[in-house]
């Protein structure tokens, strides 16, 4: 607040001077100014020269003195009293100072708004230093001893854009991976994974970039077991169509049943990973590969008859060839390259019903096949210049099968038997047999020498028969 009083002055032309009372120079300088101007506007004092107050004062006073000299000639000519103007002056004291009253509570309200906005921004820089684990920088700090409240919010301004400009950033890093995350344990759990990006009540306290890398550690080991699964199943998946293959079952019906994904081609559905899938893969496998030996035994027991039917009739490559698939069941070593369908259930039929019809067709074609062993008998036989068994001779092998006394299989097997040992004994005879037909082409050559010369003979007694009868 400001106070004057009117004293007699010792050293000026005017009686009166005003004696202020303030805290600070420029209120001194504005109270001195004001009780000059009252003291002109009471004792009808010419207007005082500032001195010593300042530019600004003085700028105050010379804006106010037309209208200082015009109250004080209205005053004059209206012929004011001293009382009159006394109260008058204290009127416009009482108006100065709610004006300067007003004036200082502004300044003054302005003031708390800015320290209390220095306050909130100093508690948001603390909480946001203290969430990205930035404390200790003093990168991070406002400047204490800056003077002007203003530069020093400013200053804080600045500071808390770049902060919640890092906070926003780091919260998409963590949101981005924790969504991952939830993404990735959502596939292993085999449960739908919603699309909520938004940052849990945690994350806006702990952005510290070691929680961020516990973050990316849990990541990445989620990401290695996705990995993982997803190889698994991709073998699993492999090797149910390879069996489907074989076996000849709906491949696309058989994985439906496990997942309905594993086949489709649509990237907007990842592949299932779940426990419940691995299981049901592990269980589809093991019952295709169990599935898959006995049908391999089945085919087995109708080949081996096949095969045995084919020797035994001396069947064709073209007959044989229609079943060189099926008959790969035989060779243990290839089981697991077998062709596409060769264990289905209409392959095994198929070669069941042609050992079938081998088997009605066998009992017709042992006659012809008996004959074609016996004729092979007899010209091993022949070619050792030995008389063959007589037991299998055509006719009395013929009578057996027919009458049924004699399964034709075993007569088969008693021809080849003989015919083996001819070409045994065939064998051990070659070197004789050699001299043997060496001597016999000798003999013919000397027999066709005698008849050549007994050719000649009849030619030459012609010839002299001839040439007599022409002479006579």
């Amino acid at each position: 607040l400001v106070s004057w009083t009117l004293k007699p002055s010792p050293n000026s032309r005017a009686s009166w001077c005003i004696v202020v009372s303030s805290p600070t120079a420029s209120q001194h300088t504005r109270a001195t100014t004001m009780g000059e101007v009252a003291a002109e506007l009471l004792y009808n004092m010419a207007p005082l020269a500032l001195s010593g107050a300042g530019a600004g004062a003085g700028a105050e006073v010379g804006s106010c003195a037309p209208l200082l000299a015009e109250l004080r000639q209205l005053w004059g000519e209206i012929g004011k009293s001293r009382e009159e103007r006394e109260r008058m002056v204290h009127e416009l004291e009482a108006e100065c100072t709610r004006v300067y009253r007003r004036k200082v509570d502004e300044a003054t309200g302005e003031r708390a708004l800015l320290h209390q906005s220095l306050a909130a921004s100093e508690a948001e820089i603390a909480a946001l230093t203290a969430a990205l684990g930035a404390e200790n920088s003093t990168q991070f700090k406002v400047n204490k001893w800056t003077v002007s409240l203003n530069e020093r919010v400013s200053s804080a301004t600045a500071l808390l854009e770049e902060l919640r400009a890092m906070r926003a950033e780091r919260s998409k890093q963590f949101s981005d991976i924790r969504s991952e995350i939830e993404k990735i344990s959502a596939e292993i759990a085999g449960r739908s994974h919603g699309q909520d990006n938004s940052p849990r009540a945690g994350d806006a306290h702990d952005l510290t970039i070691r929680r961020l890398n516990d973050y990316r550690a849990r990541l990445s080991t989620l990401q290695k077991e996705k990995s993982e699964r997803l190889h698994k199943v991709l073998e699993h998946v492999t090797e149910v169509h390879s069996l489907c293959d074989v076996l000849g079952e709906d491949f696309i019906a058989i994985v439906n049943e496990v997942h309905p994904g594993l086949h489709e081609a649509d990237p907007g559905k990842p592949t299932s990973i779940s426990d419940t899938t691995l299981t049901r893969l592990s269980q589809v496998v093991a019952m295709l590969t169990s599935e898959k030996a006995k049908r391999a035994a089945m085919l087995r027991e109708a080949v081996v008859p096949l095969v045995e039917l084919w020797d035994l009739m001396d069947s064709p490559v073209e007959e044989r060839r229609g079943f060189q698939k099926a008959a790969a069941v035989l060779r243990p070593a290839k089981e697991e390259v077998l062709s596409s369908g060769v264990l289905s259930m209409a392959s095994i039929k198929r070669t069941e019903e042609e050992v079938e019809r081998l088997t009605r067709l066998k009992a017709g074609r042992m006659k012809e096949l008996v004959l074609k062993r016996r004729l092979e008998l007899e010209n091993i036989c022949r070619s050792m210049h030995v008389e063959p068994d007589a037991s299998t001779v055509p006719e009395k092998s013929i009578a057996l099968i027919d009458s049924g006394l004699v399964n034709p299989s075993e007569l088969m097997a008693s021809i080849d038997d003989q015919i083996a040992k001819a070409k045994e004994e065939h064998q051990s005879r070659k070197d004789i047999m050699e001299k043997i037909n060496k001597w016999l082409l000798a003999c013919e050559e000397e027999k066709w020498l005698d008849d050549h010369n007994v050719v000649c003979l009849h030619i030459l007694q012609f010839e002299c028969v001839l040439s007599g009868c022409i002479g006579q």
